[in-house]
């Protein structure tokens, strides 16, 4: 015992983790159109093979509804065989980024712009396992999910079998949220395991019409990607889905390190670990044909709360994962497709920040701006290029607010107009301070003051020299120019 101290602690912890992970390995897998051994296997490989390198000792990584979006849009697009290449690239981009320390650099990505990517993707998973949930077709797009959903909701009222299916969805529903109310020793078992065996018996004793997994076994749902579709790294989109699911998956990891980290006092998380950690964990997905995978938060979350003390709990987690998978695959093909679409809704919801969207208008609201054009763009556009908006937004408001600039104007009426700049001068501010300095009068000398700037860019300083020479060249003398003290000039 002494060389496990914690085994005790981790077994237990393991049990929980595992009885969380198992209905969303398989829900996930679902929404994203892919079997649902798909799933386990993601499951299985953060657990074991991820779980076993040097990274957040707490932290439990699997499949997450945070891709599920992405994952969907592209196997829609490149077919289920290219998913494998897709995840493996993914991978070795991850270990790529750790190997150079870029890990670190994850934390510096807008806080807005990351809760606007989740609120996003809440709101697609929402809209779209809410068709599921009827036993409907989801349109493709984000938008037209949540534009066509009062129609499906006529057409469900009008459906014996789909107003079944909804009830089994809101049951589930119902069952997680109110699971935190029965009594403490029933909670041992986790709120969407419980609710997922309730509607699965439900199903079997009311024969229900409702849809249920499809299985296809684990061997047989595996498939590794083969030489010929490797060639297709080379087209242009399938790279820009490489990029999308790198950068998405490897910062969702790293915030959810983060918050893990504040869970417990144990050893802090090393992102450039943790960075490689994922890519091992991807490109073994990848080779098998399965979903990529990030750090999970409620996995993580139930690992801590459970009392996990080392990794030990993760690879156990693992394990049994593994072992549900090889001993009762049958047993998926019990579950009713409903259930795991309340599952998703659920967690789609949890995505959604809506405090922090409250808190955020009260005391920024630039940030809150962001945080819901970022969403609005995930939804109306796609996942990739609606987080480049969020960004672009971010570093934009960055700059304008960086580019502080205060320009006095003293006209004594006799003597030289003089001009004080001081702050920021930044192609931002350039016309703001071209309008100011052009309403000077021509027949009078000028004397323009910089000693008060901190930073003056190669944009700004080109002007005021242009506008120097022109204003000298139609007045009696030439202007004075007091260069800044403390000029950080910028050369192209």
């Amino acid at each position: 015992m002494t060389k496990f101290p914690h085994l005790k602690q981790d077994f237990a912890a393991s049990l929980v983790v595992f009885l969380v992970a198992l209905p969303l390995c398989v829900g996930v897998a679902v929404a994203s159109g892919v079997p649902a051994e798909l799933g386990l296997v993601t499951g299985i490989v953060g657990g074991i093979a991820t779980g076993l390198m040097r990274s957040s000792s707490l932290q439990v990584s699997g499949p997450a509804a945070g891709l599920t979006v992405l994952v969907f849009e592209a196997v829609q697009e490149f077919g289920l065989p290219m998913l494998g290449v897709i995840v493996l690239a993914a991978g070795v981009l991850q270990l790529v980024m750790g190997a150079l320390k870029l890990g670190r650099w994850f934390r510096a990505i807008s806080v807005s712009v990351v809760e606007g990517m989740l609120a996003g993707i809440g709101l697609v998973i929402i809209s779209g396992q809410l068709y599921a949930a009827a036993g409907l077709t989801a349109p493709a797009s984000g938008i037209d999910k949540i534009l066509g959903l009062p129609g499906a909701a006529v057409d469900a009222l009008g459906s014996t079998t789909a107003l079944t299916s909804l009830a089994v969805g809101g049951g589930t529903i119902a069952v997680i949220v109110l699971w935190k109310h029965v009594p403490f020793r029933v909670r041992a078992v986790p709120g969407a395991l419980a609710a997922v065996i309730l509607a699965t018996l439900a199903t079997l004793a009311f024969d229900l019409p409702v849809a249920n997994v499809e299985v296809q076994g684990l061997l047989g749902a595996i498939q590794p990607p083969g030489a010929g579709v490797l060639a297709e790294l080379a087209n242009p989109a399938l790279l820009g889905t490489v990029l999308a699911f790198t950068l998405i998956a490897s910062a969702e990891s790293l915030f959810s390190a983060a918050a893990v980290d504040r869970m417990h006092d144990g050893p802090r998380t090393q992102y450039d670990k943790e960075l490689m950690a994922q890519g091992v964990g991807n490109a073994v997905c990848g080779a098998l044909g399965a979903l990529p995978m990030t750090a999970v938060i409620v996995r993580s979350a139930a690992n801590v709360q459970a009392g996990a003390k080392t990794k030990a709990s993760r690879v156990l987690h693992g394990v049994w994962l593994l072992l549900f998978a090889v001993l009762l695959p049958s047993a998926l093909a019990l579950i009713p497709l409903p259930a795991l679409a309340g599952i998703l809704v659920h967690a789609g919801w949890k995505l959604i920040p809506l405090r922090q969207v409250v808190s955020l208008w009260r005391s920024h609201r630039g940030e809150a701006l962001i945080l819901m054009v970022t969403a609005v763009a995930i939804v109306a556009v796609n996942m990739f290029e609606g987080v480049l908006i969020g960004l672009a937004l971010a570093i934009a408001k960055t700059a304008w607010e960086a580019s502080h600039l205060k320009l006095e104007v003293i006209d004594k009426g006799a003597g030289p107009v003089q001009a004080y700049l001081s702050g920021n001068a930044t192609f931002l501010r350039l016309p703001k301070i071209l309008d100011s300095l052009e309403a000077l009068p021509h027949d009078r000398a000028v004397e323009i003051d910089l000693s008060g700037l901190h930073h003056l860019d190669h944009a700004c300083r080109t002007a005021l020299e242009n506008w120097a020479e022109r204003h000298s060249a139609i007045g009696n003398e030439a202007v004075k120019v007091t260069e800044p003290s403390m000029v950080k000039a910028m050369s192209g």
